[in-house]
């Protein structure tokens, strides 16, 4: 193994210095990357599809389950997929276990679910056996096909007004590596992460930068945030800005 060179303290800082230049660079690019895709074009939802899922027959607005916005993550388990019928696909499984508690993405009125082709009993057995706790529907028409998920992984993002239901934009193929965090499911729709500093068309709803953040089961819909962490947030960043200069 040809390793890199031993260097002194300083020396890694000043070049850890040099790479926070390039890293920062990169988090501005992927930030403006997706104020771009919160300026995309939608596309409705004409069709009409049904899922099977834990409680019965359920349409893709079921699915948003009273939620602005949905996404939607095509997982490989059913027969003929390797592992067939003990595990799901080994790639979607490994996505799975990425995936972040859903009550802050729940929190920004998003809903996260995963499909598959699998009957709802085997699904249920999986999730046990995984230690997944995601809603998980049994496709039952042509969603997958008519979302570009029938041979590939995929996620797919929708937004609804009212019962009516758009298409906002698709992740696949190494894009998927990325996701599992609130904030890259967030980023991924039409809402984006929905705080004061992003550029979102005028309208969009925002709310300040860490505020509404909360323990996963302390959530309450429509609650002012906790005054507390309101006084820590806003001393960590006044001491994070005086350190940045």
């Amino acid at each position: 193994m040809n390793t890199p060179p031993i260097v002194s303290p300083q020396k890694w800082d000043a070049a850890r210095q040099q790479m926070l230049v390039k890293e920062k660079a990169f988090t501005h690019a992927r930030d403006a990357l997706a104020a771009e895709r919160r300026r995309m074009p939608w596309v409705a939802v004409e069709k009409t599809y049904m899922f099977d899922g834990p409680e019965g027959k359920a349409s893709l607005l079921d699915l948003f389950d009273g939620r602005r916005q949905l996404i939607v993550y095509r997982a490989f388990f059913e027969p003929g997929v390797h592992g067939w019928p003990e595990h799901a696909c080994m790639g979607c499984s490994l996505g799975a276990d990425q995936v972040a508690h859903l009550a802050h993405l729940n929190a920004r009125d998003t809903t996260l679910v995963y499909a598959s082709r699998a009957p709802q009993a085997d699904i249920a057995r999986l999730k046990v056996r995984m230690g997944w706790n995601m809603p998980w529907y049994t496709i039952t028409d042509s969603f997958d096909a008519d979302f570009d998920v029938d041979e590939w992984h995929g996620h797919n993002a929708f937004i609804r007004d009212g019962e009516r239901v758009f298409r906002t934009y698709f992740i696949n193929s190494r894009g998927d590596e990325a996701m599992g965090s609130t904030w890259s499911y967030l980023d991924m729709t039409a809402l984006g992460r929905q705080e004061t500093w992003e550029d979102s068309p005028e309208g969009y709803p925002q709310s300040r930068t860490y505020k509404w953040w909360n323990w996963h089961d302390c959530y309450v819909a429509g609650a002012a945030p906790d005054p507390k962490w309101v006084e820590v947030s806003d001393a960590g960043e006044a001491a994070f800005r005086k350190r940045e200069g």
